[in-house]
């Protein structure tokens, strides 16, 4: 089972794929960038783009995807709820299942405390799929680490039957 885990953005969204098995295997890592100087209607499109490719490349059966509690820019939560609505629909034409989860939820399950830094996520991401160096920027081992969370918070009798 692959599961893409998405920290949604407009200048950068990052991605990562994550196969479920007996222990987790990254499959894909990146980060969508989108030039600031270009009007949001245009960047939000290169972003659905990016992300009906990246859905049609990988195959996944789901779409975990950060969700934003709190921006001090009402601007920035804006776009990124505009980012997010749109991996939804993307997603959800694909046939795929999306869940989201909060911050703390994804540091939790990652890391083992709601509270965990960015250097902390980042480390873990790299340790539990054994990684030889830590995925750059952070906002890549943000969604790799929200793919993570999914697959954590997965029913055990759906994890077996993944395995089959």
């Amino acid at each position: 089972m692959f599961v893409l885990g998405i920290d949604p953005g407009l200048s950068r969204c990052g991605y990562g794929c994550v196969e479920h098995g007996r222990k987790p295997r990254a499959v894909a890592a990146g980060v969508i960038r989108t030039d600031s100087s270009v009007e949001r209607p245009l960047r939000l499109a290169e972003i659905q783009r990016e992300i009906r490719t990246l859905i049609g490349e990988l195959k996944p059966q789901v779409v975990a995807i950060e969700r934003v509690l709190f921006q001090q820019n009402a601007t920035t939560a804006m776009s990124v709820g505009m980012v997010s609505g749109i991996i939804m629909v993307e997603a959800v034409s694909a046939g795929c299942a999306v869940v989201e989860y909060s911050p703390n939820e994804v540091k939790l399950a990652v890391a083992g405390w709601g509270g965990a830094g960015k250097d902390e996520v980042g480390q873990m991401v790299q340790t539990l799929l054994g990684l030889p160096k830590r995925l750059k920027p952070a906002d890549v081992a943000d969604a790799v680490a929200v793919a993570l969370c999914h697959v954590a918070h997965m029913p055990a009798s759906r994890a077996a039957g993944a395995l089959r």
